[in-house]
């Protein structure tokens, strides 16, 4: 069976500085994954390789069966959706611009509307507002959405061109509580295959199947939540002495405190 994402020994540099080492994961049908790591952990860099964005300094890349160096990358990037909270600088250029608007213009990977819309199209996008609970903004200028409801409506937006990979880099980032919470509550509705990037283990929703693990450019683990969602990886992970509990399948974090001023992990950063 074809894998979705494939990484063999992969390395990315930038400026003579090695940013990804030897990366080697799989991503096969009908896994979700996040992507776990502190800032400056190799994250966006390996989204960049998967969005066909960067080009491998070593090892081998296939998405979606294109390997590349042998395929079209603004071809295989019309297959992968996209949302990071930087969209929204983008979609500020169109405040006046309704949801709706907004959100069938994923389909032209445009912001603004430059081509024909047909019927089909228009109904696919009342759908996607429909299935995401966004029905109540139906006419709305997307300027006077809270900061949430941007959010929701981006991701409508990234399934406006039925892609096979959807990418989500930190959808939460900058929201409170309850608009975290409206957003993990789409991971039901999103069908095609997922790459979640997060620091936050709390937003390992049951959805998420999978998790990766870096720091510094390299992987500390990658595999089943269950198995990867661990004590001693998460504290290498994020360099601090932590524990994890579970609520009803979801993940929570807690510092040791009292670990963290003996820790070496602490002191090494200092």
């Amino acid at each position: 069976m074809e894998k979705i994402v494939s990484f063999k020994n992969v390395s990315w540099r930038r400026s003579g500085q090695e940013i990804l080492s030897e990366i080697n994961w799989d991503m096969e049908q009908n896994e979700r994954w996040a992507i776990l790591g502190l800032n400056g952990s190799g994250k966006t860099s390996l989204l960049n390789i998967v969005n066909g964005y960067y080009f491998p300094s070593a090892g081998e890349v296939t998405v979606l069966g294109n390997r590349f160096g042998k395929t079209s990358l603004p071809e295989l990037r019309k297959e992968i959706g996209y949302v990071s909270s930087s969209l929204e600088r983008f979609a500020q250029v169109l405040d006046y611009e309704t949801v709706e608007e907004i959100v069938v213009s994923g389909k032209f990977a445009s912001f603004g509307l430059y081509e024909q819309v047909s019927k089909t199209d228009w109904e696919k996008a009342d759908a996607l507002i429909n299935s995401f609970r966004l029905d109540y903004l139906k006419g709305k200028p997307y300027h006077l959405l809270s900061q949430g409801e941007k959010r929701r409506v981006l991701i409508a937006r990234a399934l406006m061109s039925s892609p096979r990979i959807l990418i989500l880099d930190e959808p939460c980032s900058g929201l409170d509580i309850l608009s975290r919470e409206e957003v993990l509550s789409l991971m039901k509705e999103i069908n095609c295959q997922l790459i979640y990037v997060t620091h936050h283990i709390e937003e390992l929703v049951n959805e998420i199947t999978h998790v990766l693990l870096l720091h510094n450019g390299k992987i500390v683990a990658a595999g089943p939540k269950e198995e990867v969602v661990k004590d001693d990886l998460l504290s290498t992970t994020f360099q601090i002495p932590v524990s994890v509990r579970w609520e009803e399948g979801r993940p929570w974090l807690t510092v040791n405190r009292e670990m963290a001023e003996k820790s070496e992990l602490v002191k090494s950063r200092k």
